[in-house]
């Protein structure tokens, strides 16, 4: 665990180091759970956003964009149930004064228990070898049993609490499980209370006259009230979907563990509008299809797994995660919901404004089901950067640090170095940049030995550096070196296009899904 935190620890710092995040309002004394992006973190941010534009948008006839206002109607967070329903239970430790999210701490028991019989597998597997059956090692050792029974009954016991809304049993739960508080170490808890997440704020000139309305905590009631204007102007029929990127705003009481949990963050939704009877096949189907663009990034399918909910929300009728392993352990990244016709009936309901869709195959009008594909994009951001931070053991007996970014998310595609700052180098180098830089995000570097400047760009993640030298003025060559491997190869200036494309192009990334 030590190892994990001290790793997340590094992430952090590597983040500011190499111009990724930086603390919001830094310069008085920062703003607690927001962070801004600095000059290469805007560039991974926008790819990632492009990645999986292009993914669900682009390669989909029968998805469409918008882009809804921050603002809604307040009326409208009434209807999705967000005005009396839209809270987190929080339980604080009197001793440290400290507050927590009750499920949160829960849930980390939990995943603790289940790291010990993760343990006792691998010590198995190292035991027996080839001849380890894992099923049959779940089935009958004593202690996985024993832990295994552990986490069932703890999850029943949540559920449970949850669904009842069961404040007093919460707190029961937390005290018989023995939690302590991670700051203090004591079992001194408060009851358990409910605490709604929206930011309210005014609109109008005047006290008198303004009404209150919210900062959306989601991007997907936008989506919804405008179902019918996008399928009438856009021609659209069932099944189709409505994507939509933007921020969103939650008042987390519990932020932490970096841009993982932040009170301002970003949502990258689609919500797939079905024909009622057909939803557990599409739910299925975007299941399959969002881990497979997960996967494209070639990020090892150990790092994924699905968590399947075993409380639902109200609306739905089926829900999953799929988790990531961050370092801090396997917490969600992606939701994919079933989410029925609630909301487009509730928003019927509030609105008085029928909201169906006219089937002329069927020759009848219904309200669709919906099945949703939400993923936070700055824990994308979050897995992809902490996933690709490496220290790594040189044949020397040197270490290197390198940002193995997936070269297609890459802000910068290729640093060009001159040797050294004389001789026509650094024209030659310069008139690359130019001409590299209607096709790719490039850099010019010419600050300290190559070498050096070899590190810092394998820490800053860029996939190709490209050095000028006096052999370039003999025969028009350079050398480009790959970041992961550091393999260094002399070819024509004018190959380097088609070089770098084949590395960083969506089209044979995505092609994998």
């Amino acid at each position: 665990m030590a190892q994990k935190e001290d790793q997340f620890k590094k992430v952090i710092s590597h983040a500011k180091e190499y111009g990724y995040i930086f603390q919001s309002s830094e310069i008085y004394d920062g703003l607690s759970a927001v962070y801004d992006y600095a000059q290469n973190g805007v560039e991974l941010k926008k790819n990632i956003r492009d990645y999986w534009w292009k993914a669900m948008v682009q390669m989909h006839e029968n998805i469409v964009g918008i882009d809804a206002a921050i603002l809604m109607h307040p009326t409208t967070w009434k209807a999705s149930g967000h005005v009396d329903a839209f809270n987190d239970p929080l339980i604080d430790n009197k001793d440290s004064k400290k507050r927590y999210r009750a499920d949160v701490l829960v849930e980390e028991f939990r995943e603790k228990i289940n790291q010990k019989i993760l343990k006792d597998i691998a010590k198995a597997q190292k035991r027996f070898g080839d001849a380890f059956n894992e099923d049959e090692f779940r089935a009958t050792n004593p202690n996985v049993l024993r832990r295994q029974k552990q986490i069932d009954e703890i999850t029943a016991e949540l559920t449970r609490v949850q669904e009842e809304n069961d404040l007093e049993g919460f707190k029961n739960l937390i005290v018989d499980l023995g939690i302590t508080c991670p700051v203090s170490g004591s079992k001194n808890w408060t009851d358990v209370k409910q605490f709604n997440l929206m930011f309210g704020t005014q609109l109008g000139a005047s006290a008198d006259s303004s009404t209150k309305v919210y900062l959306r905590p989601e991007t997907a009631q936008g989506i919804f009230v405008n179902f019918l204007n996008v399928q009438k102007t856009g021609r659209m029929k069932i099944p189709f979907g409505i994507a939509q990127t933007g921020k969103a705003f939650r008042n987390e009481i519990v932020a932490r563990q970096f841009i993982f949990r932040m009170r301002e963050f970003e949502q990258m939704e689609m919500q797939f509008f079905v024909k009622p009877g057909t939803q557990k096949e599409w739910y299925e189907k975007w299941k399959e299809t969002r881990l497979k663009w997960h996967l494209s990034l070639g990020m090892g399918k150990d790092n994924y797994r699905f968590h399947d909910h075993e409380k639902l929300a109200h609306y739905a009728d089926a829900a999953a995660d799929i988790e990531f392993n961050f370092p801090f352990g396997f917490k969600e990244l992606e939701g994919i919901h079933s989410r029925t016709d609630f909301d487009l009936k509730a928003h019927e309901e509030h609105s008085g404004k029928k909201l169906q869709y006219f089937d002329h195959e069927e020759n009848q009008s219904y309200v669709p089901y919906v099945v949703e594909t939400s993923i936070g994009l700055d824990r994308m951001f979050l897995a992809v950067f902490s996933n690709s931070l490496i220290e790594e053991e040189l044949e020397n007996n040197t270490t290197r640090t390198v940002l193995r970014l997936p070269a297609v998310l890459a802000p910068t595609k290729a640093a060009v170095l001159p040797l050294v700052k004389k001789d026509g180098l650094p024209e030659i180098a310069r008139k690359i940049v130019d001409d590299l830089k209607w096709d790719f995000n490039v850099i010019y570097d010419e600050k300290d030995a190559v070498g050096r400047r070899y590190r810092r760009q394998d820490a800053a993640g860029t996939p190709f550096c490209i050095t000028v030298d006096h052999d370039t003025l003999d025969n028009n060559t350079v050398t480009i070196r790959h970041r992961d491997t550091m393999e260094q190869k002399r070819v024509k200036i004018e190959e380097l296009r088609d070089i770098i494309k084949q590395e960083v192009d969506v089209r044979s990334w995505l092609m994998k899904m």
